[in-house]
């Protein structure tokens, strides 16, 4: 018996010894430490990365099964960690610290530096290209442990709660969340078996798309090869724009070239989005009364409609999200107060301020892209739309309309348009957090809110005069600044001229006039958006006097919550008060450029149908023009060319003699299309060369000018040179046929310039040659070679 009674008080006593295994704080405190040596093995990890770069030429690179979905729980872990740290200190600092209490907090604060680490680990571990991918083994062995240790946590709440033994809730949630996320980890760590591919061995022998030099294989990746990754990223990465990484990795460590930017996906870039916006068009202008501003904006909407409504959605969220706060502010002060309506409130408001906070971030950065996005893509289609109509206005249409002025339609006209797209949910945007405002007023202030809506209405009426002022003033600016880029455009044009005549003072003197015009109404412009703009600076405070004074006046009392409450809801309404003005010039800007567009896409086009193409070799004739009456003016009664009738055979030449002004050039341009039918038929069999009485010269190579986009067989290219006598002047030339031309031209003589004109309708070998006066700047002697 007193052996048995001396076994069992050791037993009692050893089991006492170790009742510390049990308590929370030795766990907590355990969990800490192993956290904080993660974090100092995750430095020296880093540290040695850094000091030594192998280089890994000919590594086997492993594509790492799961990656996403490992880096995802990692984040996970660390966020929820936040939630737990966050709560923990809020509910323990209104109901009293203890040891164990600080010790948990410890642990969840080095928790969620851990795992942010960790998150921070693998993102650079995997988006650096051409590394060995596969997970530390230091994280995988860490796994391990996490798992264990999560597992033991776990048994001893189950222990604890069976023998009635009372510990925070939030224990109990920790542990359950490291066990799923730790079997996880564990999971893919340790069983999920890494595809890999070795590049050097399954490459093949002969490559296309690499160069070799002295049996060194050069290959080089273009971004041309490549899609951008957002067009397949997952929602986290979208959400946490991580699809960036692998490019910004890779300008971190060199200068980033054109060859490293990847292309964009085809929703995005102009060869797909282009031919949506013309459909669109198309389709609304069905009747074919010509293009207006509704139907453009018509157009523009329905062909990026999905991604409008997106931002739309990610704008709402973030207005509703925003004004969570001053809504419960008056609550979470009366609760700091003592006013208590039940045990978990703090945590609930704690909760409802963070989630708030953080569908307003993830949701504005998320409507700003979005926001971009559809911007850049509204503008290239209207760039590339003005740029199409421009190649097939008819002489009439450019006569009214300078290349000057074209330019500035897709510069100035197309870019307001895109960026319009960051106002486009300013006009119910602003209505709908007005009326939350307003709803948070009268929950706190009650009928004084009231006043806030009164001096919110005529804050906003304030500026219907003004924006009318802006409307006339940005109509009359862009005018006046045509008129100055077309005077501007001719002056450059004609600069020789100007020159040889000394008429430079005198022209110089009409541009400054021209520009001193445009400086008023730029002047009665910003004077009027500045004077819009004040009264909108003054509004929050002329606002939040009214409702104040009409508290008073009412007898409306104002504690501290209320107060608070109404000044955060002022706050985040001046935001849509100050940018009123901002949305309503630009609205006025855009509309003016929409119908600046407008405008000149219901200018006319060459007539489609006024030449009868047929293919090469179909016909004996060449040309044939039967009956044929043209000219510049449809309106004009007298026909610039009447009653033409000519039949071309192939292998003719022809050559059409007269005076100046007889219409040679008119019968050449007929040909082309360019001068306007009246009645007859036009006949063109095969391709058409033509040669332009003042050359047209390309800024670049010689050799540029000549190919013109063909490819280059050199025995046709050194044909065309000696028909066109144009050897010996590239011998004189220091880099030859390299030789830079400068603008026009300039740094050729008229002769050159014709001969290379000449040589780039021979080498593009058409079935028809159009020349106009070839030989007016050519000597006697080039101009016989160039006849035989």
């Amino acid at each position: 018996m007193e052996l048995f009674a001396s076994q069992s008080s050791l037993l009692l006593s050893s089991a006492t010894s170790f009742d510390f295994l049990l308590k929370p704080i030795f766990l907590h405190g355990f969990s800490a430490s192993l956290h904080l040596v993660l974090l100092l093995l995750l430095l020296i990890l880093w540290m040695v990365s850094r000091i030594k770069k192998v280089s890994r030429e000919g590594s086997k690179e492993r594509q790492i099964l799961w990656y996403k979905q490992t880096l995802a729980c990692c984040f996970v872990v660390s966020v929820s960690n936040v939630v737990l740290c966050l709560l923990s200190y809020f509910y323990w600092y209104t109901n009293g610290w203890s040891e164990d209490k600080l010790v948990s907090l410890i642990d969840y604060a080095l928790k969620v530096l851990a795992w942010a680490a960790t998150c921070v680990c693998l993102q650079c571990q995997f988006s650096n290209p051409g590394e060995q991918k596969r997970f530390p083994v230091v994280l995988r062995i860490w796994w391990g442990f996490y798992f264990s240790i999560s597992c033991y946590c776990l048994v001893i709440d189950i222990v604890l709660f069976k023998k009635h033994v009372s510990f925070p809730t939030q224990y109990l949630v920790s542990d359950v969340l490291s066990v799923v996320t730790g079997l996880f980890l564990c999971i893919v760590g340790f069983f999920v078996r890494n595809e890999g591919e070795d590049i050097l061995l399954e490459e093949p022998l002969l490559s296309g798309d690499s160069s070799v030099s002295n049996g060194v294989e050069l290959s080089k990746e273009k971004g041309g090869d490549t899609v951008t990754p957002y067009s397949n990223a997952s929602i986290f990465s979208v959400l946490t724009f991580s699809w960036m990484g692998p490019l910004i990795a890779a300008g971190n460590k060199k200068p980033l070239d054109l060859e490293h930017v990847p292309q964009l996906d085809s929703h995005d870039s102009v060869i797909g989005a282009f031919p949506k916006f013309k459909n669109r068009l198309e389709s609304a202008d069905s009747e074919g009364n010509g293009v207006t501003s509704l139907k453009l904006v018509k157009a523009l909407f329905f062909s990026a409609w999905k991604d409008i409504l997106w931002t739309a959605l990610f704008a709402f969220t973030y207005t509703v999200a925003s004004y969570v706060g001053p809504y419960l502010i008056d609550t979470f002060v009366q609760y700091l107060n003592g006013q208590r309506e039940f045990k978990a409130e703090g945590y609930l408001l704690v909760a409802a301020f963070f989630v708030a906070k953080l569908v307003e971030c993830l949701s504005q950065r998320r409507w700003f892209f979005k926001l971009q996005q559809v911007g850049l893509r509204q503008r290239a289609v209207l760039v590339a739309m003005i740029y199409n109509k421009g190649l097939t206005l008819s002489c009439q249409s450019k006569q009214s309309h300078t290349s000057g002025e074209i330019i500035n339609f897709m510069t100035v006209d197309a870019e307001r348009v895109g960026d319009f797209s960051w106002y486009m949910h300013d006009p119910w945007k602003v209505v709908l957090q007005v009326a939350l405002a307003l709803l948070i007023l009268y929950k706190t202030l009650g009928i004084a809110s009231i006043a806030a809506f009164v001096a919110t209405v005529l804050v906003m009426l304030a500026n219907i005069p003004l924006g009318k002022m802006l409307e006339k003033f940005q109509d009359k600016l862009m005018e006046s600044k045509d008129t100055r880029m077309k005077a501007t455009s001719e002056i450059l044009r004609n600069m020789r001229i100007l020159k040889l005549q000394g008429w430079e003072m005198k022209f110089l003197s009409r541009i400054v006039g021209l520009r001193s015009v445009e400086e008023g109404w730029l002047k009665r412009f910003v004077y009027t958006n500045a004077m819009t703009a004040f009264v909108f600076w003054v509004a929050p405070s002329f606002v939040s006097v009214a409702t104040f004074g009409a508290c008073m006046f009412l007898g409306v009392p104002l504690e501290s919550g209320k107060i608070l409450s109404a000044l955060a809801t002022f706050r985040i309404l001046q935001v849509p008060i100050y940018n009123l003005p901002d949305t309503i010039s630009m609205i006025v800007q855009t509309k003016v450029s929409l119908d600046r567009i407008a405008a000149f896409l219901r200018l006319d086009d060459l007539q489609p149908d006024a030449i009868e193409k047929l293919p090469s070799g179909s016909s004996n004739t060449a040309i044939e023009i039967a009956d044929g009456n043209f000219s510049w003016d449809t309106s004009s009664p007298t026909a610039t060319l009447k009653d033409i009738n000519l039949k071309v055979s192939h292998g003719m030449s022809v050559a059409v003699c007269g005076t100046v002004g007889s219409g040679k050039s008119s019968l050449l341009s007929c040909l082309l299309g360019e001068l306007p039918k009246i009645s007859g038929t036009l006949k063109l069999c095969g391709t058409t060369a033509y040669v332009a009485q003042s050359p047209w010269i390309q800024s670049g190579k010689i050799v540029d000018n000549i190919l013109f986009g063909k490819e280059m067989d050199r025995d046709k290219y050194d044909k065309v040179l000696e028909a066109c006598t144009l050897k010996k002047d590239l011998e004189i030339l220091s880099f030859g046929d390299q030789t830079v031309i400068g603008e026009r031209g300039i740094n050729l003589s008229g002769g050159q310039k014709q001969r290379i004109q000449i040589a780039r309708a021979l080498y593009q070998d058409a079935d028809i040659y159009l020349f106009d006066d070839p030989f007016s700047a050519v000597d006697a002697h080039t101009g016989s070679h160039l006849f035989k």
